[in-house]
Parts: structure tokens; sequence; C-alpha cells
């Protein structure tokens, strides 16, 4: 069992997203604990005006709802009488017994879950802490009732992988609106409350590896210059396809305001993971110094981390952004240092854009054109020139990599040359 709990500061936005997923048959509200009714004879006003005027005891609880998942293993075949004890106990494991709560069992996934909406205001008005409740409270209350009811152990990290967020069915949400929005919703859910990231572009970075993209349009359109947000879903090549969702529609309002308070939260909260990050990439440049991009990319991704590569129309790379899965970290380049940069790693790498030949390219052409009986100074000279044209700065981490030179003389030309200074060694 994975269980996951996020708080928030809408009652109302909780509620809505488990009973639009009812209404569309996604779902079923199977509980309804410490309500005067059973669940079958409350209606929608019932539900929610109970968890409204209970929260409204302390109005300095801003953040008051409490939305917490429960997901099972694909090969748990669990009846609704089971899910009503699971959920039970787990309630009353963290503390929340007392608490009015609703139980939604939703059928929209590939492995059975319940999805549990309560609040943090006490019935004397106090105010329920929960700080670190996923980390202590959850935890126990999870290995507890895995051992009780003979669940499969999420611990096991074959068993975790059946939990993991899946890229977005690209050919399922072309068909209608509803769709978009769930597999965006879905998305959502696992990726903004959880990932540190600082900017638009760096969400992106994460949103991009399930299809998603968070637009606000071109500086020219309606939508920047109204501050909007539009989600999109994208297909294998990137283009945007389907329907544009605005953030406003969301039941978690991932409007641009919203994500620009969690950008000032998340720069502070990403700090301490910058060193992992850079580290892994000195580690793999200094056991394959002689890296592309590319293959330097796929060494991150077994340390847990993806290089999200930025191209022009021209196919040259203008920036890199991280994303680390293992500290849910995402940084842009430049923010790590200049060699980590998209400038620095290509410098790095020792590659060049596709636009600037190497120099050894360049060597060998002039050679062939020259002929081998060339003069070896106008080679040099001509080979500084265009070193310099070429715009290729030295490394900025040379103490990390091994000597090298790129200076190619054909060997009668390196003949030649130890002749001339012994005949000059011998007039002195």
């Amino acid at each position: 069992m994975v269980a996951v709990i996020k708080t928030g500061s809408s009652i109302r936005r909780i509620f809505n997203y488990n009973e639009q997923k009812v209404k569309e048959g996604n779902a079923q509200c199977i509980m309804a604990s410490n309500y005067p009714k059973d669940v079958e004879l409350l209606t929608l006003s019932n539900k929610l005006n109970r968890l409204l005027n209970q929260a409204a005891l302390n109005e300095n609880v801003t953040r008051n709802s409490v939305h917490i998942s429960l997901n099972f293993d694909p090969s748990e075949n669990l009846s609704v009488a089971q899910l009503r004890e699971i959920a039970e106990a787990y309630m009353l494991k963290i503390g929340f017994d007392k608490q009015p709560y609703l139980v939604y069992q939703h059928h929209d996934s590939g492995h059975p879950h319940i999805h549990i909406v309560s609040i943090k205001v006490k019935a004397d008005g106090s105010r329920i802490d929960t700080q670190n409740i996923g980390r202590n409270q959850s935890e126990n209350a999870r290995k507890e009732i895995e051992h009780s009811f003979g669940l499969v152990k999420a611990a096991n990290k074959k068993r975790r992988q059946a939990y993991e967020l899946k890229p977005v069915n690209v050919q399922k949400v072309q068909y209608g609106k509803s769709e978009t929005k769930r597999a965006i919703t879905n998305v959502l859910d696992a990726v903004l409350n959880i990932y540190k990231y600082a900017s638009v572009p760096e969400l992106n970075a994460i949103l991009g590896q399930y299809n998603i993209l968070a637009d606000r349009g071109s500086e020219e359109s309606r939508v920047y210059q109204n501050n909007g947000l539009v989600y999109r879903i994208l297909d294998g090549d990137g283009n945007k396809v389907g329907v544009p969702v605005k953030a406003s529609d969301l039941y978690n309002k991932p409007t641009l305001k919203y994500l620009q308070a969690k950008f000032q939260q998340n720069e502070a909260a990403r700090q301490p993971y910058k060193v992992r990050v850079r580290n892994a990439i000195d580690l793999a440049l200094i056991k394959n110094p002689n890296h592309s991009i590319q293959s330097l990319a796929k060494s991150l991704e077994k340390e847990g981390v993806i290089a999200v590569l930025r191209r022009n129309d021209e196919g040259i790379t203008y920036g890199i952004t991280y994303v680390d899965h293992s500290t849910k970290s995402v940084f842009n380049g430049s923010d790590l240092g200049k060699q980590y940069s998209a400038k620095g790693i290509q410098e790095r790498c020792k590659v060049v854009e596709n636009s600037q030949p190497n120099e050894t390219t360049k060597q060998q052409a002039v050679l062939q054109q020259k002929g081998q009986n060339s003069d070896t100074k106008n080679e040099q000279e001509f080979f500084a020139v265009q070193a310099r044209q070429s715009n290729i700065p030295k490394p900025l981490d040379d103490s990390l990599q091994p000597s090298q030179s790129y200076n190619y003389l054909p060997h009668q030309l390196k003949k030649s040359r130890k002749k001339r200074r012994k005949r000059i060694s011998n007039n002195f």
C-alpha cells in the first residue's frame, strides 16, 4: 500500500474533484464517517456542509483541507467492505478517527485505490498538526495495515513501480475535453506539490516527461498579457494536441499566480540538493570524459537525473535543465554554475554544434585541399585562425579532464620540424 497525504486551502475543491469523478461514473462514495446519516442517504449539500461547518470553527487554519489517497497493488482485488475497514484503520492510526471524512473508491487507474476527504479542525475548534504526518504517523500506519490485512508491501521496490506516474495516453485524450482534464489533473496532482521547480520552463521540464505542457502563449497573446495559463497535451514529437484547458478550470487551480507562489517556496527548498546534481554530472564526466551530450544524459539517468535539452529550429542546443527524480528537485543548468549550462557541458564533453565542425575535421579538410607538401608555418597559422573563429572556449574544468591535444600535424611535418631544430642547435 502506498499512502499520499496532501493539505490545501479549499475543501470545496477536493470535494468537487471526487464528486465529479462520481458523476462521470469513475468513482463512488463508499463511506461517510462521523456523519449523522448513512452515506446512501446523504445529499451533496449534506456531505460538503458537514466539512465546511466544522472547519469554520477555526478561521485561523487557512490550509484546512486534507486529501489522502491509499493505493494498492494491481494484483489485489479488495472488496468495498475491505476498503472501508482499511480506511477506518488508517484514519485511526494517523489521529483522524474523530474527524468527519468521506471515502471514495476510484476506478480510473490501473491499480485499486481510494481517496479520503477530511479537515484539520477538530470539533472543539482546535487544529490537528500535520507536520511530518506523512513521514511519521502515515508510514507507521501503512506498515501496520499491510501486516494486518495481508497487503503487498510497498517497501518492495518492484511493487512501488506499479504506482509510478506514466505519460498521458495521447490518443485517448484527443477525443474530448473531459478526458484531457482528467489526464492533466492526474499528472499535476503528482507533480505540483512534490517537485521543487522555480519557473514555468523548469516545471515544463517535468511535465514534458508525461506529455503535458504549461503554456502561457506568445507574448502578444491575450493569455500571456492577462497573466493567464493553459495546460495542453503533447504528442510524442512535442506537438500540442487536443483541447487546451484553462488553469482555472482544473480543480486544484494551478494558475500562474499559484505557481509563482510555489516558485518562491521551492527556490529555497531546492538549494540543499544542488550539490548532488553537480556531483552526478562531474562523476559521469570523470568516468568518461569523451561523453557526447546524449551519452552523458543516459549516464545521468542511472543516477535518477534527467537532462532535458532545449534546441532551436536549427537543432543547436541552447539550454539544459536537470530533473532530479531522487530529490524531486529541478535546476536550470546555469543555476548550478557556468560549467553546467548547455554551453559549459558542450565544452566539457568536447562536443561542438553541427554548425561548427571540430578542429580535427577542419584540419583534415585543409590538408586534403592543400596537399601533404604544405608549408608547416602556413598550416599552423591557418589552424590558429580557425580555432579563434570557431568560438570554442577552453574547457572550464581542465583539472578533471585528461590531457589531450587537438593540434594535429602529419608525421612527415613533425619530423621535418625536429630536423630544423637540430640544425639550429648545431650552428651554436
